[in-house]
């Protein structure tokens, strides 16, 4: 029995099939082109395994609907990548390989690989943003995720302006809102250059961790969680972590007791693999729970 996982960015899929053990047997990776283009080379892929492929779980770029009884449940919604809008991503899968899908947003994919995988093994609750070339945050709570009438979206709270920061922000919807503030493009767009082509004490990165910072102290006040974890690829510079950590010391002022902050604050202990090994974990719950 073969599980697959799709992990569907907004500049890339990975797809990958997996053992009952969540051992990978595969992996690939190609570019998020057309609709036609890409579920072909996806179709493609899981089709070697459709003899013994049990379930898949996708985890996607959104706004998506995960509503079961709503007429468009499976559909990428009012994405911006325009040849993605109102898409049946759900519906195609299951039409070509007629197996169970599990179907989330990419960031609650990669917070379900770090709770089932990663640093949120053995807790309750823990809450994962992506910070790249978007933001967006997912929770999982007890092994379910924190969702509502849809699902969260945490890149788009509102933060305050750093004072020595003149850029409006990027995001077409609301501007000063974390994405919009301090996504990878806000980055380029304000400072001219790549942030990984920024040097580690360039001054920007005290602006970039206190709007990180804000982001965790509103979610701390929200959710309390056991743990929050920062991926995507600004994550990756290694000066950003512990300046967003003093940043959220100095805005909490203590007002209330958190874990040690050197545990409190991670970057994922699965790095680039989180959001596949969630889509893996995904697929397996699905088929285990269809069974009983």
């Amino acid at each position: 029995m073969y599980y697959g996982g799709i992990e569907a960015g907004g500049t890339k899929f990975v797809c990958g099939v997996s053992d009952n053990e969540l051992n990978l047997v595969e992996r690939i990776s190609f570019p998020t082109t057309t609709p036609t283009e890409t579920m072909i080379q996806v179709l493609t892929f899981f089709k070697k395994y459709q003899e013994e492929l049990a379930g898949i779980g996708v985890g996607s770029f959104g706004p998506i609907d995960i509503q079961t009884d709503s007429l468009t449940y499976g559909y990428i919604t009012t994405t911006p990548k325009v040849a993605w809008q109102n898409y049946d991503f759900v519906g195609t899968l299951k039409k070509a390989l007629e197996v169970p899908i599990a179907w989330t947003t990419d960031v609650n994919a990669a917070c379900f690989g770090e709770y089932v995988a990663g640093h949120g093994q053995g807790l309750k609750s823990v809450v994962y943003y992506t910070i790249g070339t978007g933001v967006g945050g997912g929770a999982v709570l007890n092994g379910r995720f924190v969702e509502g009438f849809s699902h969260p979206e945490m890149g788009h709270m509102l933060l305050q302006r750093h004072q020595k920061d003149a850029y409006l922000g990027n995001c077409p919807f609301h501007g000063e809102c974390l994405e919009g503030l301090a996504a990878g493009p806000a980055i380029e767009k304000r400072l001219g250059k790549k942030a990984q082509n920024l040097t580690a004490n360039d001054p920007f990165w005290q602006i970039e961790a206190d709007y990180i910072a804000q982001c965790v102290y509103n979610t701390t006040l929200l959710y309390a969680p056991e743990i929050i974890i920062l991926g995507g690829g600004v994550m990756k510079q290694p000066q950003l972590l512990p300046l967003v950590r003093q940043a959220f010391a100095d805005k909490l002022k203590g007002y209330v007791a958190t874990p040690e902050l050197s545990a409190y604050l991670k970057t994922p202990a699965l790095e680039d693999d989180a959001g596949l090994t969630g889509c893996l974990a995904l697929a397996k719950e699905i088929v285990v729970c269809q069974k009983l």
